[in-house]
């Protein structure tokens, strides 16, 4: 049996190749969030199963630098005594190469799970980078899952509201403006939507693995696993050259003499720029599709409006359960769980028109596992749900017009009052920030400290980002725009959709986030404002409502009555005097 560890199977390999190191990212060729199993390698050689991260891996020590979303996560999950952790963002990996490894160090890499933006803070270090051309995992991990073949179906345009074909004339016409020859699309979710498809490759994210190139004439060429494609019907690739997906690289290189190639220096590998730049040009700039794909039109809003209102039901159906569930099962002395609760709450979406799957996987957590931003149950961790904790639950399902995303923060008596404190201002900052009204195109990271500051006003906060983009039947996370701290140069323009989520996380104690996924709708000539799909009761039994506003009084009386209203035809008759307790008037209720 061999019972060689994968460090030191790397290790052997970076010894037989003489290379000091290797930088094994969290990544695949095309950048997932979340990757197919045969991908990943950093959870392979790491343990460390978070979806951002990467690990340097040299003779006599491994790092792994992560997120502030993961720095708990990932000290529960890797060995200590042989990884190191460190901050993604404080102390990047190209600082600490620059502080610690002598000029000329020799590091290897995989160009195709590097971008070009990655690639470039790497080499302002003095190290060496070697890129590979066959990687060291398909050998040392002898037990490696197959890469996914999932089939790949139409997206109807009666649902997606724009033909394949009148998308590609729209990225030609900005071809030819820019004087490009081709675009090389390496997002999975913008190949979805350029093409009207979605794949079954990952589990939760309905994009094909593949990769296109569009021409200045509107042709596609497109790079995918032929089997994946079967069942689409002949119309469906109208003007598309079907190729395998392992010739993409080459296929760039082939076209690229004496041509212009827009290439996204953010998401693509850079090997594509190996390929190209020896005969012929890069435009690097970012995907035109990704900002195309983030204005959502007509139909597309009306998919998500009404998906909302079929999630908003399997929610209320599911937390007037857990009212009755979680008292009565803990005073009978066997407590609900957090792995039952997640079952029982796909159940509900179950029963829903038209849901395919989650969107994600839910974050099902109670008491000091919620304290973990991206925590998910297992046997080995799963805690009871009982009424002297807060209970966390962030789901969100796919439905066959759209994609939902929110969080609820629960609790089943009167908690302390210091964690009653931090939902207030948790719930204080969420209000702040989905009452705002904001100039027309003003970006991400001007908005972010709107959700703070009741968090900042008691010396805390929170080390992940207030909102995210959310896709059509895509990916929950969706690019370009985003409210964080981090500078995000993306407007925020009528037709995108996203998410608006603060929280507050005490380790080894308790975990708060309150999240709404919402439309950007226009409010008056030049502004626009947030106007909330999710359709959810929010908790309002922690909160000291001496410390809220008549505004946010105001506010979620009315987004209370708006739930009521839309939902009470929806839920089950059980769920129905729930609801109605739930969305009760502030004044009246409390």
């Amino acid at each position: 049996m061999n019972t060689t560890s994968p460090l030191s199977a790397l290790r052997h390999w970076l010894h037989d190749n003489q290379f000091a190191g290797m930088i094994v990212p969290r990544a695949d060729a095309w950048q997932s969030e979340y990757c197919a199993s045969s991908d990943e390698k950093l959870a392979w050689l790491t343990g460390f199963d978070g979806s951002a991260g990467q690990a340097l891996v040299m003779q006599d020590r491994a790092l792994l630098f992560v997120d502030g979303r993961y720095q708990v996560q990932a000290r529960v999950q890797v060995n200590l005594d042989d990884i190191e952790i460190h901050h993604l963002h404080n102390e990047p990996l190209a600082e600490w190469l620059a502080e610690n490894l002598d000029a000329g160090t020799r590091i290897a890499f995989d160009p195709m799970l590097m971008t070009q933006t990655e690639y470039q803070q790497l080499c302002a270090t003095q190290c060496e980078f070697v890129p590979l051309t066959e990687s060291p995992f398909d050998t040392i991990w002898t037990d490696r899952p197959a890469a996914p073949a999932g089939l790949i179906r139409e997206m109807p345009e009666d649902i997606s509201g724009e033909s394949s074909v009148a998308k590609r004339q729209r990225i030609a016409q900005l071809l030819a403006a820019k004087e490009a020859d081709y675009v090389a699309i390496t997002l999975p979710d913008n190949i979805a939507w350029l093409l009207n498809v979605r794949g079954s490759d990952i589990p939760t994210s309905p994009v094909p693995l593949s990769f296109a190139l569009l021409s200045r004439e509107g042709n596609v060429e497109w790079f995918v696993d032929g089997e994946k494609i079967r069942d689409l019907p002949a119309s469906a690739l109208e003007s598309v050259v079907v190729s395998a997906q392992d010739d993409f690289v080459r296929r760039c290189q082939q076209i690229s003499e004496g041509k212009r190639v827009w290439v996204d220096a953010d998401s693509a590998p850079v090997a594509l720029r190996f390929a190209i730049e020896p005969q012929g040009e890069i435009l690097w700039q970012a995907d035109p599709i990704t900002m195309m794909k983030a204005q959502k039109n007509a139909v597309e809003l009306a998919g998500y409006r009404e998906c909302h209102q079929f999630d908003g039901a399997a929610w209320v159906n599911f937390l007037a359960w857990l009212s009755h569930e979680v008292p009565q099962r803990e005073a009978a002395g066997h407590p609900l769980t957090e792995l039952e609760a997640q079952a029982q709450q796909l159940a509900f979406r179950q029963q829903q028109p038209h849901f395919i799957e989650q969107s994600f996987a839910t974050i099902s957590a109670s008491a000091s596992n919620a304290a973990m931003c991206h925590y998910h149950s297992s046997d080995a961790t799963n805690k009871p749900i009982v009424s002297t904790h807060f209970y966390l639950n962030d789901s969100g399902g796919q439905y066959h017009n759209g994609t939902t995303d929110a969080t609820r923060t629960l609790a089943y008596s009167k908690l302390d009052a210091q964690q009653r404190l931090h939902y207030t201002a948790v719930l204080k900052g969420f209000l702040s920030l989905i009452t705002l009204q904001f100039p027309s195109g003003t970006q991400g990271h001007q908005l972010d400290a709107f959700a703070r500051r009741p968090l900042w006003e008691l010396g805390l906060d929170y080390d992940h980002g207030t909102g995210h983009g959310v896709g059509h039947q895509l990916l929950i996370h969706e690019n370009p725009q985003r409210i964080a701290k981090k500078v995000n140069p993306w407007p925020l323009l009528a037709g995108s959709i996203i998410t608006i989520e603060p929280g507050y996380y005490q380790a080894d104690s308790h975990g708060i986030r309150i999240e709404n996924q919402v439309e950007i709708v226009e409010s008056m000539p030049g502004f626009c404002k947030f106007s909330s799909l999710t359709l959810i009761p929010i908790d309002l039994s922690q909160v000291e409502l001496n410390l809220l506003s008549e505004q946010e009084k105001q506010w979620l009386d009315s987004y209370h009555q708006q739930v009521r209203d839309i939902l009470s035809p929806l839920v089950e008759s059980d769920a129905r005097p729930w609801l109605f307790e739930a969305t009760a008037p502030i004044r009246v209720s409390r």
